[in-house]
Protein backbone atom coordinates (compact mmCIF):
# COMPACT_ATOMS: atom_id res chain seq x y z
CA UNK A 1 0.00 0.00 0.00
CA UNK A 2 1.36 3.52 -1.10
CA UNK A 3 1.78 6.18 1.68
CA UNK A 4 -0.95 8.55 1.62
CA UNK A 5 0.97 12.04 0.78
CA UNK A 6 -2.33 14.24 1.16
CA UNK A 7 -3.55 13.42 4.65
CA UNK A 8 -3.00 15.09 7.23
CA UNK A 9 -1.37 14.70 11.07
CA UNK A 10 -2.60 17.03 13.19
CA UNK A 11 -1.17 18.78 16.80
CA UNK A 12 -1.94 21.30 19.55
CA UNK A 13 -1.61 24.84 19.00
CA UNK A 14 0.17 25.33 21.82
CA UNK A 15 2.69 22.47 21.37
CA UNK A 16 3.77 23.99 17.95
CA UNK A 17 3.69 27.33 19.85
CA UNK A 18 6.09 25.74 21.93
CA UNK A 19 8.18 23.81 19.61
CA UNK A 20 8.76 26.53 17.52
CA UNK A 21 10.42 28.46 20.18
CA UNK A 22 12.44 26.01 21.73
CA UNK A 23 13.90 25.64 18.41
CA UNK A 24 14.45 28.93 17.65
CA UNK A 25 16.15 29.36 21.12
CA UNK A 26 19.05 26.40 20.07
CA UNK A 27 20.04 29.07 17.10
CA UNK A 28 20.41 31.69 18.98
CA UNK A 29 17.07 33.56 18.47
CA UNK A 30 16.23 35.99 21.90
CA UNK A 31 12.96 34.67 23.65
CA UNK A 32 10.54 37.67 22.44
CA UNK A 33 11.87 37.25 19.01
CA UNK A 34 11.32 33.60 18.78
CA UNK A 35 8.03 34.06 20.29
CA UNK A 36 6.75 36.54 17.47
CA UNK A 37 8.00 33.84 14.94
CA UNK A 38 5.97 31.05 16.59
CA UNK A 39 2.82 33.34 17.38
CA UNK A 40 2.97 34.08 13.08
CA UNK A 41 3.59 30.86 12.11
CA UNK A 42 0.86 29.14 14.21
CA UNK A 43 -1.47 31.91 12.77
CA UNK A 44 -0.50 30.70 9.77
CA UNK A 45 -1.29 27.15 9.94
CA UNK A 46 -4.63 27.96 12.14
CA UNK A 47 -6.12 29.87 8.94
CA UNK A 48 -5.19 27.16 7.02
CA UNK A 49 -2.08 28.65 4.92
CA UNK A 50 0.33 25.63 5.35
CA UNK A 51 2.83 27.20 2.84
CA UNK A 52 3.49 29.40 5.54
CA UNK A 53 3.76 27.99 9.12
CA UNK A 54 5.50 25.33 10.54
CA UNK A 55 6.44 23.89 6.66
CA UNK A 56 9.03 27.01 6.78
CA UNK A 57 10.37 26.74 9.74
CA UNK A 58 13.91 25.09 8.96
CA UNK A 59 14.35 26.49 5.27
CA UNK A 60 13.38 29.88 5.39
CA UNK A 61 14.89 30.32 8.83
CA UNK A 62 17.12 27.78 10.95
CA UNK A 63 18.90 26.44 7.73
CA UNK A 64 19.11 30.44 6.64
CA UNK A 65 20.67 31.20 10.58
CA UNK A 66 23.00 28.91 10.92
CA UNK A 67 24.72 29.73 7.78
CA UNK A 68 24.76 33.04 8.53
CA UNK A 69 22.67 34.43 5.99
CA UNK A 70 20.44 35.35 8.86
CA UNK A 71 21.31 37.44 12.05
CA UNK A 72 18.87 36.05 15.17
CA UNK A 73 19.66 39.44 17.24
CA UNK A 74 19.32 41.51 14.59
CA UNK A 75 17.76 45.18 15.93
CA UNK A 76 15.45 47.56 14.42
CA UNK A 77 16.57 51.28 13.95
CA UNK A 78 14.69 54.25 12.52
CA UNK A 79 16.34 55.73 9.19
CA UNK A 80 13.58 58.45 8.95
CA UNK A 81 10.30 59.41 10.33
CA UNK A 82 8.10 62.43 10.44
CA UNK A 83 4.90 62.78 12.10
CA UNK A 84 2.99 60.29 9.43
CA UNK A 85 5.33 58.40 8.04
CA UNK A 86 8.35 55.98 8.89
CA UNK A 87 11.99 54.36 7.27
CA UNK A 88 12.66 51.41 9.13
CA UNK A 89 16.02 49.27 9.23
CA UNK A 90 15.82 45.30 9.92
CA UNK A 91 19.17 44.47 10.45
CA UNK A 92 18.64 41.80 8.93
CA UNK A 93 17.01 39.82 11.46
CA UNK A 94 14.11 37.27 11.27
CA UNK A 95 10.75 38.96 9.67
CA UNK A 96 8.49 38.57 11.83
CA UNK A 97 9.68 40.60 14.95
CA UNK A 98 10.52 43.04 12.29
CA UNK A 99 7.27 43.31 10.38
CA UNK A 100 5.20 42.97 14.28
CA UNK A 101 7.11 45.60 15.49
CA UNK A 102 6.94 48.30 12.24
CA UNK A 103 3.06 47.36 12.12
CA UNK A 104 2.60 48.64 16.20
CA UNK A 105 4.31 51.46 15.49
CA UNK A 106 2.43 52.36 12.38
CA UNK A 107 -0.90 51.56 14.76
CA UNK A 108 0.44 53.81 17.20
CA UNK A 109 1.19 56.60 15.05
CA UNK A 110 -2.02 56.61 12.97
CA UNK A 111 -3.60 56.62 16.20
CA UNK A 112 -2.47 59.97 17.15
CA UNK A 113 -2.16 61.43 13.82
CA UNK A 114 -4.94 59.53 11.62
CA UNK A 115 -2.44 57.99 9.11
CA UNK A 116 0.72 56.40 9.03
CA UNK A 117 2.59 54.64 6.23
CA UNK A 118 5.51 52.39 7.03
CA UNK A 119 8.32 51.43 4.88
CA UNK A 120 11.32 48.80 6.06
CA UNK A 121 14.47 47.67 4.49
CA UNK A 122 17.03 45.06 5.04
CA UNK A 123 14.63 42.26 6.64
CA UNK A 124 13.92 38.61 5.97
CA UNK A 125 10.77 36.06 5.08
CA UNK A 126 8.21 37.51 7.57
CA UNK A 127 5.78 34.97 6.92
CA UNK A 128 1.64 35.79 6.50
CA UNK A 129 1.04 39.61 5.58
CA UNK A 130 -2.13 38.90 6.87
CA UNK A 131 -1.21 38.82 10.40
CA UNK A 132 0.18 42.43 10.53
CA UNK A 133 -2.48 44.08 8.96
CA UNK A 134 -5.27 42.31 11.38
CA UNK A 135 -3.55 44.00 14.34
CA UNK A 136 -5.25 46.91 13.07
CA UNK A 137 -8.44 45.79 13.88
CA UNK A 138 -8.14 45.71 17.72
CA UNK A 139 -7.81 50.00 17.60
CA UNK A 140 -10.54 50.44 14.98
CA UNK A 141 -8.08 50.88 12.36
CA UNK A 142 -8.23 49.94 8.28
CA UNK A 143 -4.34 47.50 8.35
CA UNK A 144 -2.51 47.31 4.74
CA UNK A 145 0.55 45.30 5.09
CA UNK A 146 2.65 43.91 2.04
CA UNK A 147 5.82 42.34 1.90
CA UNK A 148 8.55 41.50 -1.52
CA UNK A 149 10.37 38.37 -1.81
CA UNK A 150 13.68 36.92 -3.52
CA UNK A 151 12.18 36.25 -7.27
CA UNK A 152 10.12 33.31 -7.83
CA UNK A 153 7.72 34.70 -10.58
CA UNK A 154 7.84 35.48 -14.14
CA UNK A 155 6.55 38.68 -15.47
CA UNK A 156 3.88 38.98 -18.20
CA UNK A 157 5.46 37.10 -21.89
CA UNK A 158 8.53 37.01 -19.72
CA UNK A 159 10.69 33.63 -18.98
CA UNK A 160 13.42 35.08 -16.12
CA UNK A 161 12.27 35.18 -12.37
CA UNK A 162 12.23 38.90 -11.78
CA UNK A 163 9.20 39.47 -9.24
CA UNK A 164 8.46 37.78 -5.64
CA UNK A 165 5.21 36.42 -4.38
CA UNK A 166 4.80 39.83 -3.40
CA UNK A 167 1.44 39.80 -1.31
CA UNK A 168 -0.98 42.80 -0.31
CA UNK A 169 -3.62 42.52 2.41
CA UNK A 170 -5.97 44.71 4.39
CA UNK A 171 -7.72 44.10 6.99
CA UNK A 172 -10.84 46.43 7.81
CA UNK A 173 -13.36 45.91 10.93
CA UNK A 174 -16.99 45.54 10.85
CA UNK A 175 -19.84 45.27 13.22
CA UNK A 176 -21.26 42.19 13.79
CA UNK A 177 -20.16 40.52 10.89
CA UNK A 178 -16.68 39.28 10.67
CA UNK A 179 -13.91 41.50 9.39
CA UNK A 180 -13.14 41.63 6.21
CA UNK A 181 -9.32 40.25 5.74
CA UNK A 182 -7.62 40.12 2.35
CA UNK A 183 -4.69 38.89 1.91
CA UNK A 184 -3.23 37.63 -1.72
CA UNK A 185 0.02 36.54 -3.82
CA UNK A 186 0.50 39.20 -6.67
CA UNK A 187 1.31 35.41 -8.26
CA UNK A 188 -0.94 32.97 -9.26
CA UNK A 189 -0.10 30.59 -6.53
CA UNK A 190 3.23 31.50 -3.58
CA UNK A 191 5.90 29.34 -4.07
CA UNK A 192 4.81 27.58 -0.57
CA UNK A 193 1.74 26.29 -2.48
CA UNK A 194 3.99 24.90 -5.09
CA UNK A 195 6.01 23.07 -2.69
CA UNK A 196 3.07 21.59 -0.88
CA UNK A 197 1.46 20.48 -4.17
CA UNK A 198 5.12 18.69 -4.32
CA UNK A 199 4.68 16.80 -0.74
CA UNK A 200 0.76 15.65 -1.84
CA UNK A 201 2.52 14.01 -5.50
CA UNK A 202 -0.37 16.64 -7.12
CA UNK A 203 -0.68 18.22 -10.33
CA UNK A 204 -0.43 21.86 -10.60
CA UNK A 205 -2.94 23.74 -11.60
CA UNK A 206 -3.10 25.28 -15.30
CA UNK A 207 -1.89 29.14 -15.32
CA UNK A 208 0.26 28.30 -11.91
CA UNK A 209 3.66 28.27 -13.28
CA UNK A 210 6.23 27.54 -16.32
CA UNK A 211 8.81 25.34 -17.00
CA UNK A 212 12.81 26.59 -17.65
CA UNK A 213 11.52 27.23 -21.30
CA UNK A 214 8.91 29.38 -20.04
CA UNK A 215 6.10 26.88 -21.27
CA UNK A 216 2.58 26.24 -18.81
CA UNK A 217 3.22 23.08 -16.56
CA UNK A 218 1.65 21.42 -14.13
CA UNK A 219 4.26 19.20 -13.03
CA UNK A 220 5.85 20.81 -9.21
CA UNK A 221 9.20 19.50 -9.96
CA UNK A 222 9.74 21.39 -13.32
CA UNK A 223 7.75 24.98 -11.96
CA UNK A 224 10.80 24.77 -9.10
CA UNK A 225 13.55 25.10 -9.42
CA UNK A 226 14.25 25.42 -12.52
CA UNK A 227 10.56 26.72 -13.68
CA UNK A 228 8.30 30.09 -12.10
CA UNK A 229 5.58 31.29 -10.91
CA UNK A 230 3.10 33.19 -13.58
CA UNK A 231 1.42 36.38 -12.40
CA UNK A 232 -2.51 36.17 -10.88
CA UNK A 233 -4.61 35.94 -13.68
CA UNK A 234 -1.98 33.45 -15.32
CA UNK A 235 -0.49 33.36 -18.59
CA UNK A 236 -0.17 36.38 -21.02
CA UNK A 237 -3.09 38.88 -20.90
CA UNK A 238 -5.98 37.05 -22.16
CA UNK A 239 -7.00 36.67 -18.26
CA UNK A 240 -5.38 39.47 -16.78
CA UNK A 241 -2.13 38.61 -15.70
CA UNK A 242 -0.77 41.32 -16.86
CA UNK A 243 -2.76 42.94 -13.53
CA UNK A 244 -0.80 40.23 -11.24
CA UNK A 245 2.33 41.44 -12.87
CA UNK A 246 1.47 45.37 -12.03
CA UNK A 247 0.73 45.23 -8.85
CA UNK A 248 3.50 42.48 -8.23
CA UNK A 249 5.45 45.41 -9.55
CA UNK A 250 3.96 48.04 -7.29
CA UNK A 251 4.44 45.92 -4.12
CA UNK A 252 8.27 46.07 -5.08
CA UNK A 253 7.95 49.41 -5.65
CA UNK A 254 6.79 50.60 -2.27
CA UNK A 255 8.65 47.76 -0.24
CA UNK A 256 12.11 48.03 -1.99
CA UNK A 257 12.64 51.00 -4.04
CA UNK A 258 10.74 52.87 -1.81
CA UNK A 259 12.53 51.68 1.68
CA UNK A 260 16.05 51.77 -0.54
CA UNK A 261 16.18 48.37 -0.44
CA UNK A 262 17.03 45.62 -2.42
CA UNK A 263 15.15 45.45 -5.70
CA UNK A 264 15.11 45.01 -9.40
CA UNK A 265 18.33 42.08 -10.14
CA UNK A 266 19.41 42.59 -6.58
CA UNK A 267 16.01 40.36 -5.62
CA UNK A 268 17.23 37.46 -8.22
CA UNK A 269 18.75 35.18 -5.93
CA UNK A 270 19.75 31.73 -7.27
CA UNK A 271 17.72 28.85 -6.09
CA UNK A 272 19.22 27.65 -2.76
CA UNK A 273 21.72 30.62 -2.19
CA UNK A 274 20.93 31.15 1.76
CA UNK A 275 20.15 35.37 1.27
CA UNK A 276 19.14 37.22 4.21
CA UNK A 277 18.58 40.72 4.31
CA UNK A 278 17.41 40.95 0.76
CA UNK A 279 13.52 41.51 1.57
CA UNK A 280 11.22 44.80 2.13
CA UNK A 281 8.28 45.48 3.86
CA UNK A 282 5.18 47.75 3.70
CA UNK A 283 2.71 48.87 6.21
CA UNK A 284 0.13 51.52 6.48
CA UNK A 285 -2.79 52.37 9.21
CA UNK A 286 -6.10 54.34 8.92
CA UNK A 287 -7.85 55.68 11.51
CA UNK A 288 -11.76 55.66 10.93
CA UNK A 289 -12.69 58.34 12.83
CA UNK A 290 -10.55 60.58 10.77
CA UNK A 291 -12.78 59.84 7.92
CA UNK A 292 -16.29 59.22 9.77
CA UNK A 293 -17.70 57.80 12.78
CA UNK A 294 -16.94 54.53 13.29
CA UNK A 295 -20.02 52.99 14.52
CA UNK A 296 -21.95 54.20 11.24
CA UNK A 297 -18.59 52.82 9.24
CA UNK A 298 -19.00 49.45 11.05
CA UNK A 299 -23.00 49.21 10.34
CA UNK A 300 -22.13 50.26 6.62
CA UNK A 301 -19.88 47.13 6.48
CA UNK A 302 -21.89 45.15 7.87
CA UNK A 303 -24.22 45.37 5.13
CA UNK A 304 -21.50 45.20 2.65
CA UNK A 305 -20.36 42.24 3.47
CA UNK A 306 -23.87 40.93 4.03
CA UNK A 307 -24.80 41.27 0.07
CA UNK A 308 -22.52 38.90 -1.06
CA UNK A 309 -23.34 36.65 2.27
CA UNK A 310 -26.94 37.01 0.91
CA UNK A 311 -26.54 36.85 -2.45
CA UNK A 312 -27.23 33.67 -4.60
CA UNK A 313 -24.84 31.06 -4.75
CA UNK A 314 -24.14 28.49 -7.49
CA UNK A 315 -25.35 24.77 -7.17
CA UNK A 316 -23.55 22.39 -4.47
CA UNK A 317 -22.20 25.88 -2.54
CA UNK A 318 -24.56 26.60 0.56
CA UNK A 319 -23.08 30.28 0.31
CA UNK A 320 -20.78 32.91 -0.76
CA UNK A 321 -18.05 33.63 1.39
CA UNK A 322 -16.44 36.81 2.18
CA UNK A 323 -12.60 37.26 2.25
CA UNK A 324 -11.76 36.08 5.48
CA UNK A 325 -14.43 34.01 6.30
CA UNK A 326 -12.66 30.62 5.25
CA UNK A 327 -9.19 31.46 7.48
CA UNK A 328 -11.53 32.68 10.39
CA UNK A 329 -13.64 28.87 10.10
CA UNK A 330 -10.64 27.12 9.75
CA UNK A 331 -8.85 28.96 13.50
CA UNK A 332 -11.74 27.31 14.94
CA UNK A 333 -11.90 24.51 13.76
CA UNK A 334 -7.86 23.77 14.20
CA UNK A 335 -7.90 25.15 17.49
CA UNK A 336 -10.51 22.52 18.74
CA UNK A 337 -9.64 19.65 16.68
CA UNK A 338 -5.93 20.10 16.26
CA UNK A 339 -3.77 21.95 13.70
CA UNK A 340 -3.12 19.67 10.49
CA UNK A 341 0.62 19.21 8.85
CA UNK A 342 1.81 16.46 5.71
CA UNK A 343 3.56 13.72 6.59
CA UNK A 344 6.62 15.54 4.79
CA UNK A 345 6.29 18.33 6.79
CA UNK A 346 6.18 16.37 10.06
CA UNK A 347 9.60 14.31 9.13
CA UNK A 348 11.39 17.62 8.64
CA UNK A 349 9.86 18.18 12.44
CA UNK A 350 11.19 14.60 13.55
CA UNK A 351 14.53 15.97 12.36
CA UNK A 352 14.40 19.05 14.08
CA UNK A 353 13.70 17.37 17.27
CA UNK A 354 16.26 15.05 16.73
CA UNK A 355 19.20 17.36 15.73
CA UNK A 356 18.66 20.26 18.80
CA UNK A 357 17.20 17.17 21.38
CA UNK A 358 13.85 19.08 21.79
CA UNK A 359 10.95 17.47 22.80
CA UNK A 360 9.22 16.17 19.65
CA UNK A 361 5.60 18.35 18.72
CA UNK A 362 3.14 15.57 19.90
CA UNK A 363 0.55 14.26 17.38
CA UNK A 364 -3.08 14.41 18.25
Amino acid sequence: MTEDLTARIRTRADDEHRFIREVLACVGVPESEARDVAEILLAADLRGIESHGLARLKHFYVDRIQRGAIDPAGLTTVVRETPTTLLLDGGNALGHPVGKRAMERTIAKALERGVCFTSVRNSNHFGIAGYYAKLALDHDLIGIASTDSVHYGTPTFGREKLLGTNPFAFAIPAGEERPFVLDFATTAVTFGKIEVYGRMGKKLLPGWAVDHAGAPTVDPASAAPDGALLPFGGFGTDSGGHKGFGLGALCEILCGVLSGGAFGRSLSIRDGQAHGGHVGHFFAALRIDAMRDVAAFKADMDRELRTFKQSTPIDGVDRVRGAGEIEADNEVAFARDGVPHLPKVWEVVDELAAQFNVRPLVRV
